[in-house]
Parts: structure tokens; sequence; C-alpha cells
């Protein structure tokens, strides 16, 4: 198991205890990198609400909903009709299980494509989202469709996370996010959080381009064991890249 902290004690207890029994597929790596985002964000006085789309049984969206300050809460989105109606049941389970208040968030049965960005901002008592993670129907139309949601509700120096990328069995994901970039220029990949396994696949981390430089020397400093020196190319942008294993091949 890889020795990765988020800083937080409650939620890293959960990542020693208790994540990895809530059935889903983020890993743990992933998880401890965007709770101490979260906590970096409380640090900068940002606030707002939690969202997450494809919640399943709850794994990342129980995680995530630990570092949120008193008032904020947590709106998670799934049809909640895969592999079974029972998973909805389930993700109340494993909420308090883990100890979230019953106040403190809302899991919503519905299809996002079925919502405008207007309903969506009705649903957050905050009004919008300081961090969003977009898990959702892994074809370009739900998430073109989740990125334009999440993109109309987040906070100015939010963050949006997306699972499930460069991922093998899902290879042209990538082009609709290169197109949302492409269309919002203002918007940048700050990090990619490397893979624990096929299935515990990678995140891009994007947030508005003024706000990257409030996170990447933070993540950098924070996770330096992790960091892959030569980083990557993404449209132009150097962006930090941390990964599980970060050892260079010997060329010499």
């Amino acid at each position: 198991m890889i020795d990765i902290s988020s800083g937080d004690a409650r939620l890293d207890a959960f990542l020693a205890d208790g994540y990895l029994r809530v059935r889903g597929m983020s890993s743990r790596f992933s998880a401890a990198i965007c709770g101490h985002l979260l906590r970096r964000q409380s640090s900068l006085g940002i606030t707002g609400d939690l969202l997450e789309i494809g919640t399943f049984e709850g794994r990342f969206f129980i995680a995530m909903a630990m570092l949120l300050a008193p008032g904020e809460h947590a709106l998670g989105i799934d049809v909640f009709t895969w592999p079974s109606p029972k998973v909805y049941d389930r993700l109340l389970e494993n909420c308090a299980a883990a100890g979230l208040a019953a106040a403190s968030y809302t899991a919503w049965k519905t299809d996002t494509r079925s919502i405008t960005s207007d309903t969506l901002r009705a649903k957050m008592p905050g009004g919008r989202a300081r961090f969003i993670h977009v898990d959702g129907e892994h074809i370009a139309e739900c998430l073109r469709n989740d990125l334009a949601l999440a993109h109309a509700v987040l906070h100015p120096r939010g963050v949006i996370a997306l699972d499930d990328m460069l991922h093998p069995g899902y290879p042209t994901l990538i082009t609709t996010v290169l197109d949302y970039l492409e269309h919002h220029p203002e918007m940048r990949v700050l990090c990619i959080v490397d893979r624990e396994s096929i299935t515990a696949a990678a995140k891009f981390l994007i947030c508005r381009a003024e706000a990257a430089a409030a996170y990447e020397q933070d993540l950098m400093a924070r996770f330096a064991p992790f960091h892959y020196p030569l980083g990557a190319d993404v449209g132009g942008h150097l962006t930090l890249v941390l990964t599980p294993d970060p050892t260079l091949p010997n060329v010499a």
C-alpha cells in the first residue's frame, strides 16, 4: 500500500481503514491528493460546496465530504441503477458508517443530461462548487455535458477533477477534454494524478489559469516524493504530474 497522507487526520484514518471497503474504483493515492487540495482551498479562504457526478456507492464522495467546512454541502449525482437500484441504499449506508451527517449531503437520482445549470445550482445551498469530481457515463456526449455543467457552477478558484483519463478502456475520452480546453482557454490542467492500477485510473485536475499557481507549488512541495520531474505538456502548458512511482529510467 502506498504511503501517502492528505494531512487531515479524519480523512487519513478513513483512507487507511474504510476507503477500500466501499465499492468503487478511485484510488487512495488520488483521494489523498484531492483531499489535501480541499484543505489548501480552506486555508486560502475558498468556500463552496462539493459536487460529484457519478457517485456510485460513495467511496470518493465520502472521502472528499470529510474535508468540507461547517455550512458547506456535498451533492452526489447518479442514476443509481447500476448494477442494481440497491446502489442508492448502499451509498446512504456507507455515508452513515463513515460518520457523515445526513444534513451535510444530498444524493440526487437523476441523469445529468436532463438538468440545466440553473437547476443544478439551485440544488447546492452555496450556489457554486469549489471542488467537482466528474466520473459519470464514459461516453463523449455525457462527458461533454458534465463538463458544461461543472464549468457553469464552478467557483472562480475551484477545481474540476476528471476521472479515468488516459484509461485504456476509454481511449477517446481525452478528445472531449481537449475540445473543452480549446473552447475554454481560461482553463488549465494544473495536475495529472497518475493511476494506481488499470481500474484506479488517472485524474486530471483542472482550474482557471489564474488560480493554478495557488495549487501547483503547494502540491509539488507536499507530495515531493511523488513528483514526476519531467512534467507533461498539456495544451502548451507545463503540467505537474504526481505518480505513485516517479522513477526515471537510467539512460546514461
